[in-house]
């Protein structure tokens, strides 16, 4: 019984974050929530390195989160990697409230909202984006994430 409540759980959230919306000003929108919308399903499928792929692979990337500063992709991607080293850390990703402004044709920043839900919590909390724009693809240069309990 237990089972099958957590599932039903899960596919009630799995429906709500598919609807969520992506909006905002800016020519590129569609795209630039194609992004983040290719990150949460990554990090649903237990991939860090595809969930990665939406970050500049540079080392002038900045994250920030939990008042510390990682610089860096490979750094960044190692965090997340001891971070969220099982499936039962990942959880299920649902970004939702994602609003987007687009500055230039290859600027845009995205405000958001961030839930992980697993068996024993359900973290939350907001994020500010900024992304530009390299060629065809957008690409997130900097990261600043929090959680409701900081």
């Amino acid at each position: 019984m237990i089972i099958v409540s957590a599932l039903a759980a899960v596919t009630l959230v799995q429906s709500d974050a598919q609807d969520a919306a992506c909006s905002g000003v800016g020519a590129d929108v569609d795209a630039i929530c194609s992004v983040l919308i290719a990150q949460q399903d990554a990090w649903n499928e237990g991939d860090i390195p595809g969930f990665m792929a939406g970050y500049w692979q540079s080392e002038d990337l900045r994250f920030a989160s939990g008042g510390s500063i990682t610089t860096g992709w490979s750094a960044t991607l190692e965090r997340y990697l001891s971070r969220y080293d099982s499936p039962e850390a990942m959880g299920w990703l649902a970004f939702t409230d994602l609003d987007v402004t687009q500055l230039s044709d290859d600027a845009a920043y995205v405000f958001g909202r961030w839930t992980l839900y697993r068996e024993s919590d359900e973290p939350t909390g907001l994020f500010t984006l900024i992304l530009r724009k390299d060629g065809q693809e957008w690409r997130v240069v900097h990261d600043h994430t929090s959680s409701a309990g900081e």
